[in-house]
């Protein structure tokens, strides 16, 4: 079964270690032993995450001599920010229309209200 790029990309965000791991890229290049500082795993579960990033475009793995660096890509996080900020601007309208539509419903009850008020008083 073939998966689209962004599911791909959101799999990819949903597990809170690969969250975390992208964080530290977002404040420079680093290798695998310093990605996995943090966390009490071992390193080839960093690695196994790390080529999940990877294949999402996430992230980029470069050989330097001994060293391989990992460093953010941003192009798949705005994919994914753009599609959200699209359904953000649905909720948004649709939200707006049920603001207006309740203001109408108040605005009703309110002049039904006034209505038996001033049908209620007698004039002598």
């Amino acid at each position: 079964m073939a998966t689209d790029h962004l599911s791909t990309i959101f799999s990819a965000l949903a597990d809170p270690t690969r969250r975390e791991i992208l964080s530290r890229l977002g404040q420079g290049d680093a290798t695998v032993s310093q990605l996995a500082e943090p966390f009490p795993i071992s390193l080839p579960a960093i690695s196994r995450h790390l080529k999940v990033l990877e294949a999402a475009g996430l992230i980029a793995r470069d050989r330097r001599a001994q060293w391989r660096s990992n460093s953010l890509r941003p192009e798949p996080l705005k994919e994914a920010t753009s599609w959200m900020e699209h359904l953000t601007g649905v909720w948004d309208d649709r939200f707006d229309r049920l603001d207006a539509h309740l203001a109408q419903i108040t605005q009703a009850r309110r002049d039904q209200a006034a209505a038996i008020d001033t049908e209620g008083i007698h004039h002598d």
